[in-house]
């Protein structure tokens, strides 16, 4: 059964957004190796204004992806953060214009392990390389870049996205006006790392994993 959302009746939404990419040649990674070519899948709400001095970059968690707000073509479900971006709302997209791109091995539309390694011509699976927050700032920093941004209004997020929003605060304070990091912490605590070990070998013990190519 098909339902459709008539978004002009949902109050302060941004309605029908569209997924979009952008390619570059290649990351240079923190670990040394190069990742080429690198595909940012994103989305942006509001407009960039005349001086390019209105940009707002939310950074997603562990399990988020770029769509933010509104409603793809069909979807009965809004993106992850609708309550907050839209106009009138906290990221109010009357005044600014607001980017969020799945990170860098994030598989929702970003080069990830689902992605075809140019040199085998397969999937990358668990032959994708090791990546940082450093590297998903990087690769955003080259979306910044792409727009033509000089300087973030602000950069925000929680949980992962947060650690994103710390890196950026380190790695380009000066490409920044304003900061808004949620529940997040500057590395992993023991139990935080132990959780994700159980998560990884779940996955691993299953019969058909086949070290990644399902």
């Amino acid at each position: 059964m098909n339902i459709e959302i008539n978004t002009n009746h949902v109050s302060g939404s941004v309605g029908i957004v569209e997924t979009k990419y952008f390619t570059f040649d290649g990351l240079l990674l923190e670990n040394g190796e190069t990742l080429a070519p690198v595909t940012l899948a994103y989305e942006t709400y509001g407009k960039l204004n005349a001086d390019k001095s209105n940009a707002i970059l939310l950074c997603h968690a562990l399990s988020g992806d770029a769509h933010v707000a509104g409603y793809h073509e069909g979807d009965t479900k809004p993106g992850w953060w609708d309550d907050m971006v839209g106009p009138g709302r906290g990221f109010d997209t009357d005044k600014h214009f607001v980017i969020c791109a799945n990170v860098i091995g994030g598989c929702q539309g970003s080069t990830g392990p689902s992605s075809t390694n140019p040199k085998t011509g397969r999937p990358y699976a668990l032959d994708f390389p090791l990546i940082t927050i450093g590297d998903m700032v990087n690769a955003e920093r080259r979306l910044v870049d792409f727009f033509g941004i000089e300087k973030l209004l602000s950069v925000a997020g929680g949980s992962m996205g947060g650690m994103q929003v710390l890196e950026w605060m380190v790695s380009y304070p000066e490409r920044l006006k304003s900061v808004i990091p949620i529940s997040t912490a500057m590395r992993h605590s023991p139990q935080q790392i132990a959780f994700n070990e159980v998560g990884r070998q779940a996955i691993i013990a299953d019969a058909n994993s086949r070290k990644g190519h399902y």
